[in-house]
C-alpha cells in the first residue's frame, strides 16, 4: 500500500488466511482431474526456479496503488514495482505476468500458497504479523506515511486531527490503518486508495492517511492539489519487501534479493525511482 503496503497493509488472522486459501484453491481447481498434474508438469523451470506458469513470472498486486503499479492511460499495468520485478524476471529469462487480487489475500499469503501467482509486489510493507504468513525478499523501499487533508482544516499533525474532530480515513489492511488505531483513532475504512481518495473528495473524511509517495504522486494531479493538501507525515519506519510463499524457493528468493542488491549498486535502482517519484532515494519525506 508506508504507506500501510506500502504502506500499507496489516495482518490477517489465521482463520482469514485458511478460508482465503482454500477458496483461492477451490476457484483454481477445475473438473479435470489430471489438472494438478498438469500443471506440475507444465511449471516452468526458469533458472533452476519452478515457477507457476511457463515462461512467466507470476506477480500478485492490488491495483489501483499508484505510482506502484496502476494501469496507464493505454490500459497497461506499469509503476515502481513492476519495474523492480521486472528486473527479476530479465534475469530469469521470462517475463512479468500480473495478477490484480485483494490486498489481504496477498498478505495473508493464501494467494501464494494456493498457486496464484510466484511472489507478490505490492507496495507491501515488512511486519512481523506478516513474516508469519509469507516470507520476504531483502528491504527495497523506505517508506512512510502521511496525511492528506481538505483545505483549510488547519490540522498539522494527528493530534489536530483529533482536537478539532475531524473525521480521519484509511485503507482497509494496510499498516497506516493499524498506525492511527494505535493513537486511539477508529477511522473509517476503505477497500483501496482509489476509494480513499474518492471518499476525500465526497467529503466523507477530512482527512487521510496513506503512503507518502502515493499522496505525493496525487498531489501532481491539478484536481487535487486545487483543493487538498499535505499537512503532515508520520515517520513509521517502515520498508517495503517482495512476498513469497512461507518457506519460499531459495532459488527464487536468492535470484530477487541479487537483483535488487545489483540494481542498487549499479545505478539502475536510482534511475527506476527517479522515473517514479521525481527524486532521488532519501530524498522524499
Amino acid at each position: 500500500m508506508a504507506l500501510s503496503p506500502k504502506g500499507r497493509r496489516g495482518y490477517a488472522a489465521g482463520a482469514l488466511a485458511l478460508t482465503a486459501a482454500l477458496a483461492l484453491t477451490a476457484c483454481g481447481s477445475g473438473g479435470n482431474s489430471s489438472s494438478s498434474a498438469t500443471t506440475s508438469a507444465s511449471a516452468s523451470a526458469a533458472g533452476g526456479v519452478q515457477l507457476v506458469s511457463p515462461g512467466k513470472l507470476t506477480v500478485c498486486t492490488n491495483i489501483p496503488y499508484e505510482p506502484f503499479q496502476f494501469k496507464d492511460a493505454s490500459g497497461k499495468i506499469v509503476g515502481f514495482d513492476v519495474d523492480i520485478v521486472d528486473l527479476v524476471a530479465k534475469k530469469l529469462g521470462v517475463t512479468q505476468e500480473i495478477v490484480d487480487i485483494d490486498f489481504a489475500v496477498i498478505k495473508s499469503g493464501a494467494a501464494m500458497a494456493a498457486k496464484k501467482c510466484d511472489l507478490a509486489a505490492a507496495g507491501m510493507t515488512i511486519t512481523p504479523e506478516r513474516k508469519a504468513n509469507i516470507d520476504f525478499s531483502d528491504p527495497y523501499f523506505d517508506a512512510t506515511q502521511a496525511l492528506l487533508a481538505k483545505k483549510g482544516t488547519g490540522a498539522t499533525s494527528l493530534a489536530d486531527v483529533k482536537a478539532k474532530n475531524l473525521k480521519l480515513g484509511a485503507q482497509a489492511s494496510t499498516t497506516g490503518l493499524d498506525y492511527v488505531k494505535k493513537q486511539g483513532f477508529d477511522p473509517t475504512e476503505y477497500a483501496d486508495s482509489a476509494k480513499e481518495l474518492l471518499a476525500l473528495q465526497a467529503g466523507q473524511a477530512d482527512v487521510i492517511v496513506q503512503d507518502l509517495p502515493v499522496v505525493l504522486t496525487w498531489l501532481k494531479k491539478p484536481e487535487v492539489a486545487a483543493k487538498f493538501e499535505l499537512i503532515g507525515s508520520l515517520d513509521t519506519g517502515e520498508q517495503y519487501g517482495l512476498g513469497l510463499k512461507k518457506n519460499a524457493d531459495p532459488v527464487l528468493l536468492k535470484t530477487i534479493n541479487e537483483e535488487i542488491a545489483k540494481a542498487k549498486q549499479d545505478g539502475t535502482y536510482e534511475k527506476i525511482y527517479v522515473k517514479w517519484f521525481g527524486k532521488k532515494p532519501g530524498e522524499l519525506g
